[in-house]
């Protein structure tokens, strides 16, 4: 089944919000923002400006009605800055002209006046001064401190990770106008179209139900559209309430690439115990989470990062210690893995790292170390219907993972300059919301009198499928042509206090209460059937490929039964809620079940290094992941594959770079590197788990947004295995994305030509 927006998209046809027509008199906003990363503003002069050709307003946070506030955990972030910046991109004002050139004119003709304070880009040392967002948080179980002096092996070590450009293709962005009723509609770049509702409202001192939120889809977002686009949604609102105008904003590439956070870099300190069979006994962790300047959604990343910490593996004691530092950057934010590949990442590098010092295969401890059913993760679930054995067995079996080593083995002896590598990544990810309150979804299905059927949820397409999805499942439930179901724009007068599509469960949650909605509906138009057919109960009457069938006979067509429905005054909407059950997480002592369930599967990577120049192919991914019963095949495997592109990105060529006064230096796509059709692996094989099914996810499949993301973690071991193939008597740094010059730099010691 394909994704039916993906022909709209090749022909240009799909509508994103610099797409949609718009009301003569349309104006544009440019932010004026931050040139420094800290400061304080001493004076500001509009007066020039303001008389510039075009310009219809200034907007100031001395002009916001209601709060200057849109921060949503913490409430630490102002939309307008007002007597301090803490980054630079940070939204000062907002000019607002005619044309998007009248406003870029007006805006450089503002003048600023700055005290220059410290800058702090580094979260160590946002840690040694106090700056944190919130007080540090522990998951713990068992007793790591009495369990080092029983371990044969003790390893310590620090793993860095980095940040990561969402690029999205279409940048943030909204389109605001007045309502005859005194509200504001909104048409929204969001993954959470209720964050921008309730930020908007508060900004503009309304009530919620006076904005109006819309969203058809969005080009991407990755995780950098779940509270971030409420910014630009608040902006665009404050401006078409104030002017009492139809406003737009879209941000060029280079600004949004400028003022939007990206993934959570991390700085780990890790201490690993182990026996001298190579049993994990002890693991204790510090994450100094680079949070930006405000809290956005930093702690909900940061719960992610404790829940992963050890990956797919069973250590009977853990200490693991998240700390969110703030720092004089753009905010940083939800990205694909929300936190839980930074935490997998550590726990990797410490079995790797151990896996050196004690002279056993890294694989081999992964493998021993591999959670079995019916054992418990530190945070308090039990491992249940598990597949995580199974998927790491099936990967070595159906790969030959023995011959895979001896042919690796076997090149490296006949080849000086050229080395390869290879490594295997289990992946166990959990997929729910960390909030349980947030694990709730509406759908609205009517079924109109010509037998076409409407479907509204909260769920937002942005390339992932999810329409798809839940337009398959409803056509399955009256078991109709797929071609007369249509999901309509999501918008918050349909679907109210709705959670972000986020966390992979935008399938689940609205596509369950999609099918709730529709079985309603579905019993209501076999009792009409029943009373049409003079039966006493339905019991006997199903509806299969468009006919009501009576025992093995058709009856009546869709169309029919629907038009007798409609004749009888039958109702043919219906809305419901689906709220995740059996989750439940105790915060004050971090013990609970916080998933409905696990994603789950292994991938072997493998990769040739150039040791000359330090650079490196892909040459497979092959990967056997459990997608339980899946039942869109060609979504399922283009969200894995595209999920393993980036995954390979983070962790090798994306290097986010500012500099100590906070400047972003990679701000353009010449400068960050992106992963193109020649650094896309020589071959990409997926293999379906087979026999397994999810009781919990939609049609019994499984979550498949975010899990395959963290198959590229094994591109970072491949290559260092590949490195230490070339040098193997050099110590390698735990620093990803491990990108070419890396490679180059680490590869030699002083000496180069004793190797070359």
């Amino acid at each position: 089944m394909k994704n039916y927006d993906s022909e709209k998209h090749v022909k240009g046809e799909s509508q994103f919000v610099d797409d949609l027509l718009t009301p003569a008199g349309l104006l544009h906003i440019i932010v004026f923002a931050s040139t420094v990363a800290h400061a304080k503003i001493l004076k500001i002069d509009y007066s020039e400006a303001l008389n510039s050709i075009g310009v219809a307003g200034i907007i100031t946070s001395k002009d916001i009605p209601g709060e200057n506030q849109i921060g949503g955990i913490i409430q630490d972030e102002p939309l307008l800055a007002e007597e301090y910046v803490h980054f630079i991109g940070q939204p000062i004002a907002l000019v607002v002209a005619d044309t998007i050139l009248h406003a870029k004119d007006a805006s450089v003709k503002i003048k600023i006046e700055f005290e220059k304070l410290h800058v702090i880009t580094d979260p160590r040392e946002a840690f040694q001064k106090g700056e944190l967002i919130m007080s540090p948080r522990i998951f713990a179980s068992g007793d790591v401190d009495s369990t080092w002096l029983k371990c044969d092996y003790v390893i310590e070590g620090t793993a860095e990770s980095g940040g990561q450009e969402h690029l999205y293709l279409e940048t943030q962005g909204a389109f605001a106008y007045p309502l005859e009723t005194g509200g504001i509609r909104i048409i929204s770049s969001t993954q959470g179209p209720t964050q921008v509702q309730r930020a908007s409202a508060k900004v503009l001192g309304l009530p919620m139900n006076k904005v109006e939120v819309d969203v058809t889809r969005i080009g991407g977002g990755f995780g950098g559209k779940e509270d971030q686009a409420s910014t630009w949604g608040c902006i665009a609102a404050l401006a078409a309430w104030k002017l009492n105008k139809p406003v737009k904003i879209i941000l060029s590439r280079q600004d949004d690439m400028r003022m939007t956070g990206k993934r959570h870099p991390y700085s780990s300190d890790f201490k690993i115990g182990l026996s001298s069979a190579g049993k994990v006994l002890a693991y204790e962790v510090t994450f100094y989470q680079n949070a930006g300047a405000s809290a956005d959604l930093s702690p909900a990343v940061l719960d992610r990062t404790l829940f992963h910490a050890v990956n797919s593996y069973y250590v009977p004691n853990v200490k693991a210690t998240a700390i969110s530092c703030r720092t004089n950057l753009p905010p940083n934010t939800a990205f694909r893995g929300f936190g839980g590949p930074q935490g997998m990442f550590v726990m990797e590098a410490a079995l790797y790292k151990a896996s050196e010092v004690m002279g056993i295969e890294y694989r081999k401890l992964q493998e021993l170390n591999l959670i079995t059913e019916g054992d418990t993760f530190y945070y308090g679930q039990t491992i249940e219907n598990s597949t995580i054995q199974r998927c790491w067995q099936e990967t070595n079996t159906k790969y030959d993972v023995d011959s895979i080593q001896e042919r690796i083995e076997d090149f490296n002896r006949n080849n000086k300059l050229f080395k390869k590598g290879f490594s295997l990544m289990p992946v166990c990810f959990g997929i729910s919301f960390t909030n349980t309150f947030m694990n709730q979804a509406s759908a609205l299905v009517h079924v109109y009198s010509d037998g076409s059927i409407s479907v509204s949820t909260g769920a937002i397409e942005m390339g992932q499928g999810v329409n798809m999805k839940i337009r398959q499942t409803v056509a399955s439930v009256f078991s109709v042509d797929i071609e007369l179901v249509k999901i309509e724009s999501t918008n918050t007068t349909r679907a109210a206090n709705t959670s972000p599509t986020a966390a992979s469960a935008g399938a689940d949650m609205n596509g369950k209460a999609a099918e709730i909605a529709s079985n309603i509906i579905l019993e209501k138009l076999l009792n009409v059937a029943a009373q049409k057919l003079n039966v006493k109960n339905n019991s006997s009457i199903t509806l299969k490929d468009g006919y009501v069938y009576l025992n093995s006979t058709p009856e009546l067509s869709w169309f029919q039964l629907v038009q007798a429905a409609f004749q009888s005054r039958t109702n043919l909407s219906s809305q419901a809620q689906y709220a995740v059950p059996g989750i439940y997480f105790d915060r004050t002592i971090n013990k609970g079940k916080p998933f409905a369930y696990y994603a789950i599967g292994t991938a072997i990577i493998e990769v040739t290094l150039d040791c000359l120049r330090g650079i490196y192919e892909f040459d497979s991914v092959k990967v056997v992941h459990d997608y339980g019963k899946s039942f869109s095949f060609v979504v399922d495997r283009g969200q894995t594959e595209g999920a393993i592109i980036q995954g390979l990105g983070w962790m090798t060529i994306e290097e986010i770079i500012y500099n100590k006064d906070g400047k972003l230096i990679t701000d353009a796509l010449s400068t960050y590197k992106v992963p193109d059709i020649h650094f896309t692996p020589k071959e990409i094989e997926i293999e379906f788990l087979e026999n397994v099914k999810n009781d919990a996810g939609i049609k019994g499949s499984k979550a498949i947004g975010e899990p395959p993301l963290m198959y590229g973690i094994g591109a970072f071991f491949a290559i260092l295995n590949a490195m230490k193939a070339f040098n193997p008597d050099k110590e390698y740094k735990l620093s990803a994305p491990i990108t070419p010059e890396k490679v180059l730099c680490e590869l030699y010691p002083e000496n180069v030509n004793s190797l070359v």
